[in-house]
């Protein structure tokens, strides 16, 4: 099994940033990705972005040059900064963890964080 501890949500103005911080621990695979889904009020779960422990990334266009995603395998942590934040960004963020070498074209998720409220207000 594996726990994912997310830390750094809160609430922000329109235009502003907050890095979200996920660590993992349990049965680390050598083999894994991790990264972030996200679920706002009525809307389906959506991956934000992915990244496997060589450094390819998966981003959604909505947040391609506003967010940057990064992990330190040595800390099992992956970690969020999100930028020139908008209302729309504003959902429970979920982190995850997966199996697999691959993010492209799809991130396939083994385990769930709990989630971490980002609120954006404009």
């Amino acid at each position: 099994q594996v726990q994912l501890v997310e830390s750094g949500g809160g609430l922000v103005q329109a235009g502003g940033s907050l890095r979200l911080s996920c660590a993992a621990s349990g049965s680390i695979s050598s083999i894994n990705a991790m990264g972030w889904y996200r679920q706002a009020p009525g809307k389906q779960r959506e991956l934000v972005a992915a990244i496997t422990r060589g450094g390819t990334t998966n981003y959604a266009d909505s947040v391609k040059g506003r967010f940057t995603i990064s992990r330190d395998n040595a800390k099992n942590t992956v970690y969020l900064q999100m930028s020139s934040l908008k209302p729309e960004d504003t959902a429970v963020y979920y982190c995850a963890y997966g199996h697999t070498i691959l993010v492209v074209p799809t991130f396939t998720v083994d385990y769930w964080g709990q989630g971490t409220q980002v609120t954006v207000s404009s």
